[in-house]
């Protein structure tokens, strides 16, 4: 038997609003944390990208926040360090990543207070399997009984629960997750009124995936992707037996993202998109704090720069050898 949504559910779709106690929380957000999450940010491109809820992960991958409404249908619902994003509509929702296995509970309690039942979450999904934003994903899909989609080429990853690729930090391990569907580039998922293109961009992993949606802002149209990770993070880039293709990936994926157009980025890592910032900036009264059509190939370009000097350094290590 189907199962029907909530009335809760419905209104908050209908209205676009986030109940009061929770726009309160997020405008009480000090801009002394938001820092400090940005300052963390360096050091999640360059090193932890599947840390698990360890003793040596930063802080902030584990620090309560509120829950706040981005655009349109569209909340997060993650913690101060790690994303994860709630796609709302009539007939359910969507959950959009699930960081660190001891994060569960804390998202579930976002979830829930935004007025969403966890039983009307009825799709999760994910940017890449690595254990800081896949980590709780085996206990939310238990606990919601949704359904998995995820790509092919990170399948065999979230499957065993570990990261998969040679690197520079080891095995990071999760809960493993059953896929219930695979996704092909360009397929579109739908639930509702709500449409999310797949966008496979692998490099950071075999199956990284970003993820555009059409969000009325306002009145107007725009264009948001949640973007994969597109640092190289202590990945192999030569002579990787795991990944050997890793380089091309990582180049091609550069190619496709640069020929896109996003209004609206948001990252699996906040501070790389400054979600959080930019949330305060919108508390503080710029109301188009979260609009930056110039951020996706910002991105785009340093990161692709940062990889062209990774695999220079690499090539000249081999070379010594």
């Amino acid at each position: 038997m189907r199962r029907r949504s909530s009335t809760h559910l419905s209104r908050a779709v209908a209205q676009r609003t986030v109940p009061a106690d929770i726009k309160q929380g997020a405008g009480m957000m000090k801009k002394q944390r938001v820092r400090r999450g940005l300052r963390v940010s360096a050091v999640l491109a360059l090193g932890m990208a599947a840390a698990s809820a360890s003793a040596g992960a930063p802080p902030e991958w584990t620090a309560a926040t509120a829950p706040f409404h981005v655009v349109d249908n569209v909340y997060y619902v993650g913690t101060e360090g790690l994303a994860a994003y709630l796609i709302v509509s009539p007939q359910g929702a969507i959950l959009l990543d699930a960081p660190l296995a001891s994060n569960a509970e804390q998202i579930e309690r976002n979830i829930e207070s935004l007025g969403v039942p966890l039983r009307d979450v009825r799709l999760l999904i994910s940017s890449h399997a690595h254990a800081d934003h896949v980590g709780a994903m085996a206990a939310l899909k238990r606990d919601s009984g949704a359904r998995y989609l995820a790509s092919a080429g990170d399948r065999w990853a979230l499957e065993n629960g570990r990261n998969q690729g040679d690197n520079n930090y080891g095995v990071m391990p999760f809960a493993p997750i059953k896929v219930d569907e695979v996704v092909a580039d360009g397929q579109k998922i739908r639930l509702g009124e709500v449409e999310l293109t797949a966008h496979l961009t692998p490099g950071h992993s075999p199956g990284c995936t970003s993820w555009s949606m059409t969000v009325n802002d306002r009145g107007s149209a725009r264009e948001l992707m949640f973007l994969c990770s597109l640092t190289v993070a202590g990945n192999t880039l030569i002579g990787n037996r795991s990944y050997p293709a890793i380089a091309d990936d990582f180049r091609a994926s550069f190619a496709k993202l640069a020929a896109m157009h996003a209004d609206i980025v948001l990252t699996g890592h906040p501070g790389t998109a400054d979600v959080l910032e930019r949330q305060a900036r919108r508390e503080d009264g710029d109301a188009d704090a979260f609009v930056d059509a110039g951020l996706l190939s910002r991105l785009v370009s340093t990161s692709k720069a940062d990889f062209e000097a990774a695999l220079s350094e690499a090539s000249a290590a081999e070379q010594k050898r």
